[in-house]
């Protein structure tokens, strides 16, 4: 019974054991439909072409860079309408007597509108000591923004015109002034590095991040500065559109507002002596001022807006913390060293004249010769075309791509010079509306210099620190540091006579000249120039988001007698190291010298000989 038993379980284990042949044909079927499906679906992939991808890919990168160029100069252009055409509006609506008297009584509009100004002008002088901190701790884009909002602040308080409003918000702007001009300065610079960087992708400088050739992103410099110019100096055409059209119908007749008037030009002394203290016929609506004022704030956060959403970084996040990391006390004081540079040393005069020049304009030559001899109503149109003849005559410098370099400056300041000179001889007889033609030319050649000047300087610091990108911030800060001293030494002299104004404007310029001459000279004869050194990044931050060799839950008692050995001779080479850099400071600094890689590439250079150290 147990035999039979046994071969009945052995043949259905032997059933079960052996498939059948059939099986083995529909597996090794499936197996050819899912080949020739994967074959299927990986076919238009065998057509992938890395090269025109990549191709594709730096294309759009240099979209991005020119978006980045258009929606930066757009937004300064906005934030500045909004800006000069509020405070043109207010200064005439509270200079005017009866509007102070009805609308605020015994408020004091006047005083508060002089400390207003004392804030506004005031305040950058002092600028230089907390611009690189604000730039490296923010971010370039992010500074722009922040500063674009506190624009934004200073046309809120408008709508509730009180001491404590308007005061604290215009000094708010003054801190602003320089930080937001550096940050632009330096993005725009900053984006035509990058796009070099994108359009050359494919050189070994560019692929390890090593500091760019001299003078490979001049032309794209030229190119963006020019660009940047152009549209911000719209800004005075579309700050004049509040007093246009609103403002100018409320208007007293001329004969009113220079009754007591004789003088104008070179011939005064102060602004426009005698000018009558009631300038409005009847006192606008506070709905209507209310409805300007909310346009303006409307264009105000739109520019915060463009700031915030089309503009990309300046830097990669790799270079922003090397940026900071070089230590908080180093970045203070990094500014006043490189004034030992005497390129920028022999520039400061030409910085203080941009300064000059644009305030002149604006308040001296619009108000002192327009509004004296063509009355109130014509300041819109004098501003107007000065604003035009600027961004018209800012595409000149496209012409430094052909020309050498110093053209701008010169050519700006000789079309000055025979301007001031013929400012000193002349003198419009008050209400004179013949005086037009010749005021209207004055402004179109005004803003020809004013275009070159501000366009040449410009160009003329990212030519001469186009490579050291760690260096931007505090070249341009330098730069609109000085140009904030000249504003406040305009808002000093505003009763002096015009002629003493003129001949203070006459003398920079001469001086600005000479001293470019000079340090052009020095250049040709390749005199060596003395850059301070940027100190090494050092990443002191632990824990899992970097990767550091020390243990993050180690403390200093825990080190080992070896780490303190190696730490201590890691200091003694940054200390040797650094007085290499000071004995070797009087000289410039090639393309492919140690003194001038990017931050990044020091740090790399630093951890490759630790380990080596390591190793050995």
């Amino acid at each position: 019974m147990e035999a039979p038993d046994r071969e009945v379980l052995v043949r259905d284990a032997d059933q079960f054991v052996e498939p059948p042949n059939g099986g083995i044909n529909e597996l090794l079927n499936v197996d050819q439909e899912e080949n020739a499906q994967e074959q299927e679906f990986l076919g238009p992939q065998a057509e992938y072409n890395e090269e025109e991808e990549e191709r594709k890919y730096y294309r759009r990168k240099r979209l991005g860079v020119i978006k980045n160029v258009l929606a930066a100069s757009v937004g300064a252009m906005i934030v500045y309408s909004v800006y000069m055409g509020l405070l043109q509006m207010q200064l005439i609506l509270h200079y005017d007597m009866t509007y102070r008297e009805v609308k605020y009584s015994n408020l004091g509009l006047e005083d508060i509108d002089h400390k207003m100004l004392m804030g506004i002008n005031v305040t950058p002088i002092i600028g230089l000591l907390y611009t690189p901190v604000l730039i490296r701790f923010l971010g370039t884009k992010w500074m722009m923004f922040l500063a674009s909002g506190i624009y934004a602040l200073f046309v809120s308080t408008n709508y509730w015109e009180r001491y404590y409003t308007l005061v604290p918000s215009a000094v708010a702007i003054g801190v602003a002034i320089v930080p937001l001009w550096a940050s632009l300065g330096n993005y725009i610079t900053r984006m035509a590095q990058q796009y070099y960087e994108y359009v050359n992708y494919r050189e070994e400088h560019v692929q390890e991040q090593k500091k760019l050739p001299k003078g490979a992103c001049h032309s794209y410099i030229i190119v963006f500065q020019s660009i940047f110019f152009i549209i911000f100096h719209l800004s005075f055409v579309f700050a004049e559109f509040p007093m246009r059209f609103v403002l100018n119908g409320y208007l007293r007749e001329n004969e009113h507002i220079l009754k007591n008037v004789h003088n104008c030009g070179a011939n005064i002394k102060g602004v426009i002596p005698g000018f009558n203290t009631t300038v409005l016929s009847k006192l606008p609506r506070s709905m209507l001022l209310i409805q300007v004022e909310s346009v303006l704030m409307g264009f105000a956060f739109l520019s915060m807006m463009i700031f915030l959403v089309l503009c990309g970084a300046a830097y990669r996040p790799t270079e922003e913390i090397d940026l900071r990391s070089i230590g908080w006390g180093n970045i203070f004081q990094l500014p006043f060293k490189h004034l030992r540079d005497y390129r920028l040393r022999l520039l400061c005069p030409f910085f203080i004249y941009s300064g000059f020049e644009q305030m002149f304009a604006i308040t001296g030559f619009s108000l002192s010769y327009g509004v004296c001899a063509l009355g109130l109503d014509k300041l819109w149109l004098l501003i107007l075309v000065y604003g035009l003849s600027c961004s018209v005559f800012s595409s000149l410098s496209l012409c430094l791509l052909r020309l050498p370099r110093w053209v701008c400056l010169v050519g700006g300041a000789v079309v000055h010079i025979v301007l001031l000179v013929a400012l000193l001889a002349f003198s419009p007889t008050p209400k004179t509306p013949s005086y037009l033609g010749p005021l209207l030319v004055i402004s179109v050649l005004w803003g020809l210099g004013s275009a070159l000047n501000k366009t040449g300087i410009s160009i003329l610091l990212g030519m001469l620190y186009g490579e050291e990108k760690e260096r931007l911030d505090f070249v341009f800060t330098i730069y609109h540091w000085w140009q904030a001293i000249a504003i406040f030494i305009v808002y000093l002299w505003s009763n002096m006579p015009m002629r003493a104004k003129l001949s203070i404007v006459l003398a920079t310029l001469l001086l600005a000249c000479f001293c470019y001459g000079v340090m052009e000279r020095r250049l040709a004869r390749k005199i060596p120039f003395r850059l301070p050194r940027i100190p090494r990044p050092r990443h002191k931050v632990k824990g899992y988001r970097y990767l550091e060799e020390d243990n993050s839950d180690e403390s200093d008692s825990e080190r080992s007698d070896g780490e303190e050995d190696e730490e201590g001779l890691d200091d003694e080479e940054h200390v040797a190291e650094e007085m290499e850099a000071e004995d070797g400071d009087g000289g410039g600094q090639d393309a492919g010298g140690p003194g001038a890689e990017s931050p990044g590439a020091r740090r790399r250079g630093a951890e490759g000989q630790h380990h080596r150290g390591a190793e050995a």
